[in-house]
């Protein structure tokens, strides 16, 4: 890439400094001498593989091809243990062909974190606000969208959708698991037969205890 802003470029590389130099004090200070221990493995990895020609992407169990998705230099997430924690979470959920689903309260990062992670995995996250209005066509019109071109989609505060609705959307994720799971190149959403990419992901931000939020099963 070739960057005319020097500030952008300087503000950039700090980042990644920053970040492996976070690692490196951690594995010189827990003596980590194997490759297979517990705290290197938990670490975002990415890895060249000539074999495949391609970039590939791992974490603890999971293993990820890189979506060469360019989204600009508009900054990363500061690290923090919960952020780790959080993103493990997610990977080894994404290595079953799940979703995630962050709670808490209110400006936390939930949402960021999730985008976070799909910027180092290079794919689109798009985020959505969900309200009283969606219905079900809504959201199938959505999931559809997401099915075929492969990104993820980030529906924030998910539990203000009223419950008659979040039963049948429920069914509709189920259905886009299922082909996942199953490795279908094919899916039916709303009566119509759609392409699976598979590198589609469904997460949902909540904010339990608010009002005009509907309790959702654990």
């Amino acid at each position: 890439f070739f960057f005319k802003d020097t500030a952008t470029t300087e503000i950039y590389t700090e980042q990644i400094v920053g970040s492996v130099r976070c690692v490196q004090e951690t594995v010189v200070r827990d003596s980590i001498l194997d490759a297979r221990e517990f705290e290197w493995e938990s670490q975002l990895r990415f890895y060249w593989k000539p074999s495949v020609n391609d970039l590939e992407i791992q974490q603890c169990t999971g293993y990820f091809s890189y979506g060469y998705e360019y989204q600009g230099l508009n900054g990363r997430l500061v690290i923090t243990p919960l952020t780790d924690r959080c993103v493990m979470t997610l990977t080894t959920a994404l290595t079953f062909k799940l979703g995630g689903a962050p709670a808490g309260p209110a400006g936390t990062g939930k949402t960021e974190t999730v985008k976070d992670l799909a910027k180092s995995l290079a794919l689109r996250c798009v985020v959505f606000n969900c309200g009283e209005g969606l219905d079900y066509h809504a959201m199938g019109t959505i999931f559809s969208g997401l099915v075929q071109t492969g990104f993820w989609g980030c529906f924030d505060e998910f539990n203000r959708i009223n419950p008659e609705v979040l039963s049948v959307v429920s069914a509709q994720i189920k259905t886009i698991q299922y082909a996942l799971v199953h490795e279908k190149k094919t899916l039916e959403l709303l009566k119509k037969e759609l392409n699976v990419v598979t590198t589609v992901g469904i997460f949902v931000t909540m904010n339990p205890g608010y009002a005009g939020r509907s309790e959702l099963p654990d």
